[in-house]
């Protein structure tokens, strides 16, 4: 250790200023053990600043200018300069540093759950265009095959027209008499109240015999309207009521929608 230059640095005036932090007080108290010059350079400046302090007391009547000229003149008194403290730079910029660090990685947290949420998204987006694609498609093949069997040389067309109940209702009854199946087009009927339901007869004329064919189910939520039912009956007429839902054993003929005869 180079002892000169550890005098000169004014750590020892610090200490006596009482100014070092407690470990580096422990230092050069450890120093002061070690090497003597040290030792006796500290005694120096408590001396000079004791020397210092009984010049300055207020025992004395002179004037602050008359104390400036004595201190001036002293040449024993020895000015203990105290530095200023050094700022610690390094340990702002890391402080500062690890601000931005936290800062960004909370960002990128973000940006990749925002990312995360938006892959969903597509990903979700895909899967219902995919579906919708295949629905269509499924819709497609069943439209053309349903166009194919009412265009068949043995359908036979029924059209049913309104009756007073409702008048400006309308319906056509497709009749296959060797698949026994009907193909009910109820475009034309109005959607039915709550709790109601549809339901398509098999008539003979003479006598009048009524004959259930089946129900229009899930008609609200049918969008071409168009309901297969099987119909191994001998039929003259069609007609179709309005009945509550489950269906009833024979049609209410005051809810009676739609009618019509089978014509040859």
């Amino acid at each position: 250790m180079d002892v000169k230059e550890y005098i000169a640095s004014g750590i020892l005036e610090l200490y006596v200023a009482g100014q070092l932090s407690g470990e580096e007080n422990l230092k050069v108290a450890e120093y002061a053990e070690m090497y003597p010059e040290i030792q006796q350079e500290i005694e120096e400046i408590e001396a000079s600043i004791l020397a210092l302090s009984k010049t300055l007391s207020p025992k004395s009547s002179m004037q602050f200018d008359d104390i400036k000229q004595r201190i001036a003149s002293d040449g024993t008194s020895k000015v203990v300069k105290l530095p200023n403290r050094k700022v610690n730079w390094l340990w702002y910029v890391g402080w500062a540093a690890s601000l931005i660090l936290a800062v960004g990685a909370a960002y990128l947290y973000l940006q990749n759950e925002e990312l995360k949420s938006e892959i969903k998204v597509v990903k979700d987006q895909r899967i219902d265009f995919e579906k919708q694609i295949e629905e269509a498609q499924n819709s497609l093949a069943e439209s053309e095959s349903l166009l194919e069997t009412l265009r068949d040389r043995n359908i036979k067309v029924v059209p049913l027209g309104g009756q007073e109940v409702s008048p400006a209702s309308y319906a056509k009854v497709y009749w296959n008499k060797e698949q026994q199946k009907v193909f009910i087009d109820a475009q034309g009927l109005p959607e039915p109240p709550e709790g109601m339901v549809y339901q398509v007869w098999s008539l003979t004329l003479n006598p009048l015999t009524p004959t259930s064919v089946g129900l229009l189910e899930d008609f609200i939520s049918d969008e071409n309207r168009i309901f297969a039912l099987e119909n191994p009956n001998y039929s003259e007429a069609f007609g179709i009521t309005l009945e509550p839902a489950g269906g009833s054993a024979s049609p209410n003929l005051e809810q009676l929608y739609a009618l019509g005869t089978v014509s040859g």
